[in-house]
This record gives structure tokens, sequence and C-alpha cells, in this order.
């Protein structure tokens, strides 16, 4: 083993990096970009390593049988782990074989809710010689940087305390309105995205397109809420990402229909070959997700270690109930500009007995909702206040864990 590591800091490291992946498989498909795509390779060996120290740690771990039934929850999350950064590298596999992805999907992406931007920072900024943390990019943009490359090398999810400098290319996701704010800020000009362009008539292939979106997005939803579940213990949520799993199921059926019709109107329908296996990729993070809410219907808890874990990655899982009168009731997601306000994306509203995920931006919310956000730490706190969300720290989605070790 090439050093002694924590079970909880394996965890986390693994976790942190599979979710970049991701990303950054993703953002190899937005920009077509071939060493993006190798990155998301390199990163996958480094999760493979950060694994099997984690193996090892919970082998030497487990003095008893007590032990091993605990840890086995430990293992069983990195194996759900594993199978998320495997897929993401089979995305980036898409960009690096040529497999064809069709612009149509390419502009869904550019014109989506959430967009990922690479911004270059110039030579006269705003930026340079300061900190992530004290730029606070999530609350002033509603973005945030999930990796900085620097002459040739990545620095993957940085930290707060990383200082940026002249040269660096962020790469951060976001609301579309945040992009231009950061150009600016980075010593660019905005660069206002143009409409989509309008569609007479649905084709075939905007049809798969349109499927295909959906099932990115849902499986990056099953994932926040799939973590969310274990952190909170919450059993309705483990259901949900359950219902996610059906339809991601039925999606892809679908999509698989639309693009044989689609083949058959194309010149060279070899380019939609791409689209099949990155819907096959997003499926299996779907699967994934599910498989890691085995955890919370099991009657034992999860070892400590795992809810140390989840509160100790990046990003943070954050709960807030709207009251009565706030300033969030009877306003949508796009008029209060939570993400842009707060730095929180809000993953699935729960209203009576129903779920929203991945609510669209003119869902309005109203008194008794409850938001599960993912975001930075500072973001939870801002969130509450817009919601009128007063329970003090402790109270659920606020959970003090222990910091236990192996």
């Amino acid at each position: 083993m090439r050093n002694q590591r924590t079970v909880k800091e394996l965890l986390v490291d693994a976790k942190d990096a599979a979710e970049v992946m991701v990303d950054l498989a993703y953002a190899a498909i937005f920009f077509a970009d071939d060493a993006l795509a190798r990155e998301v390779l390199r990163l996958e060996e480094r999760v493979d390593e950060l694994l099997v120290d984690l193996r090892a740690v919970c082998m030497l771990a487990a003095r008893t049988r007590e032990d091993a039934d605990q840890l086995a929850g430990v293992l069983s999350l990195a194996v759900a782990i594993e199978a998320i950064a495997n897929s993401a590298e089979d995305i980036a596999r898409v960009v690096l074989k040529d497999l064809g992805v069709p612009p149509e999907l390419r502009d869904d992406l550019r014109h989506a809710t959430e967009v990922t931007a690479r911004v270059k920072i110039r030579e006269v900024n705003q930026l340079e010689g300061v900190s992530l943390r004290d730029l606070e990019f999530p609350a002033r943009t509603g973005m945030w940087v999930i990796a900085i490359r620097r002459d040739v090398d990545w620095i993957y999810g940085p930290e707060g305390d990383d200082v940026l400098r002249e040269g660096d290319v962020l790469f951060l996701q976001g609301p579309r309105e945040g992009v231009d704010t950061v150009r600016e800020l980075a010593g660019g000009t905005p660069r206002e995205l143009p409409p989509p362009p309008e569609r007479a008539k649905l084709t075939n292939l905007d049809r798969a397109v349109d499927l295909m979106v959906e099932l990115k997005d849902i499986s990056e939803v099953a994932v926040g809420l799939a973590y969310s579940a274990i952190l909170l213990r919450d059993l309705a949520l483990a259901t949900e990402v359950g219902v996610i799993e059906d339809r991601s199921d039925e999606l892809f059926h679908q999509l698989e229909g639309w693009v044989l019709r689609a083949a058959a109107e194309l010149e060279d329908p070899e380019e939609l070959r791409g689209m099949l296996h990155l819907a096959a990729a997003a499926e299996r993070i779907v699967d994934a997700a599910q498989s890691m809410c085995r955890l919370v219907e099991d009657e034992e808890p999860p070892h400590p270690i795992i809810a140390a874990a989840l509160v100790e990655t990046d990003e943070i899982v954050a709960e807030a109930i709207v009251a009565p009168d706030s300033a969030a009731d009877g306003r949508s997601l796009r008029e209060l500009r939570l993400h842009t306000a707060t730095g929180m994306e809000v993953l699935a509203i729960h209203r009576g007995d129903r779920w929203f995920y991945r609510p669209r931006s003119t869902r309005q919310l109203q008194a008794g909702d409850r938001l599960l956000a993912i975001g930075p730490e500072e973001g939870a706190p801002r969130l509450r206040e817009v919601c009128g969300d007063e329970r003090p720290e402790g109270e659920e989605g606020w959970h003090e864990v222990p910091d236990e070790e192996d």
C-alpha cells in the first residue's frame, strides 16, 4: 500500500474524483476535446488505486464479525463509486474513439438550464492572486469550478485555498447567465449565447436528443439523491431513486427506437453510435445510484464513516423547508435565482406525497415545500434564509457526524 490513509479519506477522494470524472467527461463531449477525455482516463486510474487501498484498509480494520458486517456497507459504496467512474470513462471514450455525437446534442447541452463553461484568465483580470474561497464564485455567479488547467497540469475538484493565476483555464458548471459574469471577471468579453434554433417540426433525431439530455439529467440527479438518502437516512428518497431508475430504463428503450428511426433518415448513421454509448453509460450511473440506496434500506445503520465521508466532500447536501410568507413562498426558482444567490443547486422538491426532481426554473415554490439541494457549505445557510427555514443547525439535514476513523 502506498501510504496509510484512513477509510474516510480514501472514500472522500474516490467519491470526489468519480464525480469530477463525470463532469469532465460530459465537458469533453460538449467541447469535442480529446485532451479532456484523456484526463478522465487518468482520473479513472486514480480512482482504481484509491479503491484498492480502501479495500485493503477495510480488510485490516475488520477484526471481528461485527466489524466486517459494518465495513461491508463501505465496500458496497465503493463498488457503486467504481461503477460511476467506469461509466464516466465510457463517456470519454465516445470522444477518443470518435464514435460520433450529433451537433444537435451539443446544441441542446449548450442551451440547458445548467451548462459547462471553459474560461481563460487573461492578462487584465479581477481573479489573479485571489483564492476560490475569497472569490465566492457560487454565491456571486451561481457557477462553481470543477477543474483548473494550469499549463499542462490539472487541478481536479479545486479547494477553497487554491489561488488563481493568469493563464489558468477554468472549467465551471452552473446557470447560463453566470458564464458571462465569470468571463468578465477573467478579463474576457461577454458572449451572449444565441437563442436555440427554432424547430419547425421535431425530427426523429430531435426526439432522440431530447431523451438523451433527460437521461443525462436524471442520472446526475439520481446520484445526488442517493447520497442525500444515505446522509439523511431517508427511505422516501431511496424509493425515489428507484423510481428514477425505472424511468431511466424507459428512456433508454425509447431512445433506442428514435435512434433507429433517425438512422434511416441520415446519410451517415454512424454518427449516432455515440448517442447509444452515452445513453448506456448514463443508465449505468443510475443503476449505481440505486445500488447505493441499499445502505438505507438495510435495518442496520451504515457505518458512521460513510456519513462522515459524505459530509467532508467538496459539496454538501442541504435541506430547507419553505416557510409561509418567506422570500421563496409563491416565487419561481428563476425569480429567486437560487443558484446565483446561494450557490446551491436544487436537486428535488418534495411536496405532499410527490417529488419533483431536477425542477425547471419555472417551478413555483409554495409553503411547506421541502427542498434538497447540493452545493458549497457556505451556500446552505443562505438557502435556508431565503426559504425562511429558521430551524437551528443540528436539525434534519444538518447532522453533526462523528469524525470516526478506521
